[in-house]
């Protein structure tokens, strides 16, 4: 079976979940990328059965549209009823790293507003350790080369992504060579580095969730 093939059964396994629970007042929270995608065009045949959605993207919110679906700043809605999106990694206890689509600071604001965030993904995005995709950190453009330098002192090697211009107007960040061990440890250390405006390692808000798109079917995994 495909990559794209397990991310469309992750997707359509979350799809049901997400279903199962609706109720006609309830705001989704929407991911960036090709896994979330699939939701996203799961989501449009039962558009009239939501109050609307928040995107982590403009891309995103784009696709949304096109579907009639409603899309809300976060600011106007209340509870955000379910966070869906995708991972570039994951390991056992649902610990994440994200932002390969360069959307990680929204993505990480609707997750920290949903009351549960599932994640979606194919088998290979699961590892015992964290870190073997480049941990992705988005940054003031004009703080770029202190906060490398201090990354620099964590272990890393950060790798500026050229033509990468987020949707808030900040660069993005590619942190290689990392072994993640201690991923709320290293969260912590990220978040006091002044320029940073977020990492992509979402560990002291892990997926409460995730469908795991593999070879023999979908598999669950709770945090």
């Amino acid at each position: 079976m495909s990559q794209d093939n397990l991310k469309k059964a992750a997707a359509r396994q979350a799809f049901e979940y997400v279903e199962s629970l609706l109720e006609n007042d309830s705001i989704v929270g929407i991911g960036t990328g090709s896994t979330a995608n699939f939701f996203i065009k799961e989501l449009g045949a039962i558009a009239q059965k939501i109050e609307g959605t928040v995107a982590s993207s403009e891309e995103s919110a784009k696709r949304l549209k096109e579907l009639n679906i409603p899309v809300f700043d976060l600011n106007s809605v209340g509870e955000v009823f379910v966070y869906v999106d995708g991972a570039d990694e994951s390991n056992e206890y649902l610990q994440l790293i994200k932002g390969g689509g360069a959307a990680l600071t929204r993505e990480k604001i609707i997750a920290a507003a949903a009351t549960e965030f599932l994640c979606i993904a194919d088998e290979s995005k699961l590892v015992s350790i964290l870190g073997t995709f480049p941990l992705p950190v988005e940054v003031i453009p004009m703080a770029r080369s202190y906060v490398g330098r201090q990354i620099v002192k964590l272990g890393g090697d950060p790798v500026f992504r050229e033509n990468c211009v987020t949707d808030n107007g900040n660069h993005i960040l590619d942190i290689f060579n990392l072994e993640i061990l201690d991923p709320r440890k290293l969260e912590n250390e990220l978040n006091q580095i002044t320029g940073l405006v977020t990492s992509g390692l979402f560990a002291k808000r892990p997926a409460d969730r995730l469908f795991l798109g593999t070879a023999t079917g979908v598999k669950t995994i709770e945090s």
